[in-house]
């Protein structure tokens, strides 16, 4: 006998409402994709120190006038997908994003730093970010001291992709001026 079972997808707004009423709670780490509800795994200290000294490189070299720079805050793709990335490079805003979570068409370029979940940033969430056009996406692989570029995107998937190593030198599609080594994000 073959049972058919039907998943209940959440809204983003249900998943709101279940942090507000403390069934989510604030220190929960977790986020929303294709409408079910993610637990992320603990950040080590690599993974954070990773995400620091990025992070860190952006502060000095881009002004708010230029972009925002978003650290492990979500990006409303639609009513059912809200991912959190590790990194961001927003589209600047007088508001700092205060009255609305920036949107698929805010974002200039996102990072996910994977120390222990490569093939779920790889597989899931990369495919999702270019379903939803997002120009660029990063892949900073703690564990293989290797930062994937994707570029490009479509329905389909990203249609560049690229691997840097060692001392090899990005360039971010929206800061073509800027050069960024792999040593930059992982150390």
């Amino acid at each position: 006998m073959i049972v058919s079972v039907t998943k209940r997808r959440f809204t983003v707004e249900e998943y709101y409402t279940m942090a507000r009423s403390g069934i989510l709670r604030e220190d929960d780490r977790v986020e929303l994709i294709a409408g079910e509800i993610n637990q992320m795994t603990p950040i080590g200290s690599r993974h954070m120190a990773c995400i620091m000294r990025f992070s860190s490189f952006l502060h000095r070299h881009l002004t708010p006038e230029e972009a925002v720079v978003s650290v492990q805050n979500p990006i409303r793709l639609d009513e059912f997908n809200e991912p959190e990335p590790d990194v961001a490079l927003l589209k600047p805003r007088t508001d700092f994003y205060e009255n609305q979570h920036p949107r698929a068409e805010d974002v200039l370029l996102i990072v996910e730093v994977s120390d222990t979940t490569l093939a779920y940033d790889r597989d899931v969430k990369v495919p999702l970010y270019a379903w939803f056009g997002i120009p660029e996406v990063w892949i900073a692989d703690v564990e293989g001291k290797t930062v994937t570029v994707y570029q490009t995107p479509s329905p389909q998937g990203y249609e560049e992709m690229k691997t840097y190593r060692g001392d090899q030198t990005l360039f971010p599609s929206a800061f073509p001026e800027m050069n960024i080594s792999v040593h930059d994000i992982l150390g």
